[in-house]
């Protein structure tokens, strides 16, 4: 696997995470790989050949060649049919919604062809520019002249919730709603509502997400393979509870992540 990622330009860096490629020979035997969810929001180009998204056990889809993946709360699996040569824009939980007039609850657990959200003549002539492009640097000059005009005619997203994402992502998803918003809980249901609408999940549920994030990278970092100290350094209750967590995330336990060949393509990411 060749996974390379680039940093966006100053006036981009506070509403994109990265833009990355992935690049991944034709194999005689393709296998499923699981997909869990990172809490970001991703806008990605299919240059190779199609990729399956399974529905079901033996049910699938192929993936739009050009879509925006919201956010997600729960894994599933992916199978290139061969050469996966992808480019990507991975957003931070409140940067998708500066670009999309779309509420992005309506973009959860799917895949959505950037047609329904730009309009089919804006998408085709941004897809055929990144398709023609001839190599990372021309694609993300043409993604970055996209997103500024968009920008340009978007409101900014709501404070309130994005200093919410803020404490979210600094205390690694273990600040609660009633300490970020301090005394005034008069405005924990407009939080509620504009979050769900702007970030796609709940704030509850970005936090667990964000959370395991923290724990999936000492487990892939290798700092510790001990499952008491991984959820105390993440601040899990205890590790039946960040058990509990990682299989609802994963699908599997922790001790069954490492060395799992279906988790390699996320390993790759999380790292």
């Amino acid at each position: 696997m060749n996974y390379q990622t680039f940093q966006p330009q100053p006036d981009l860096e506070s509403f994109v995470n990265c833009y990355w490629t992935l690049e991944v020979p034709a194999k005689n035997e393709t296998e499923r790989q699981r997909i869990i969810p990172d809490g970001c929001i991703e806008m990605a180009f299919i240059l190779g050949d199609d990729i399956k998204r399974y529905t079901s056990e033996d049910d699938f889809i192929l993936q739009p060649r050009a879509m925006v993946l919201g956010q997600t709360i729960e894994p599933f699996y992916i199978e290139p049919k061969g050469h996966v040569n992808t480019f990507a824009i991975r957003f931070y939980p409140y940067g998708f919604a500066n670009f999309a007039g779309e509420p992005l609850k309506n973009l959860a657990n799917k895949e959505t062809p950037i047609e329904l959200l730009f309009g089919e003549h804006t998408a085709k002539e941004l897809e055929q520019n990144i398709i023609q492009a001839t190599d990372s640097e021309k694609r993300i000059e043409i993604i970055e002249d996209f997103l500024l005009n968009r920008l340009n005619d978007r409101t900014t997203i709501d404070n309130i919730v994005k200093q919410t994402v803020d404490a979210i992502l600094a205390t690694n998803g273990t600040a609660s709603i009633t300490t970020i918003l301090k005394e005034d809980l008069s405005k924990r249901r407009q939080l509620e509502r504009n979050f769900k609408k702007q970030i796609g999940v709940s704030p509850k549920q970005l936090g667990k997400v964000v959370r395991l994030q923290t724990a999936l990278k000492i487990l892939l970092n290798k700092k510790t393979e001990n499952l008491t100290a991984i959820a105390y350094q993440s601040e899990y209750f205890d590790q039946s509870h960040f058990t509990k967590d990682f299989r609802e995330f994963t699908g599997i336990n922790p001790k069954e992540f490492l060395g799992n060949e279906n988790m390699a393509l996320s390993s790759l990411f999380y790292k």
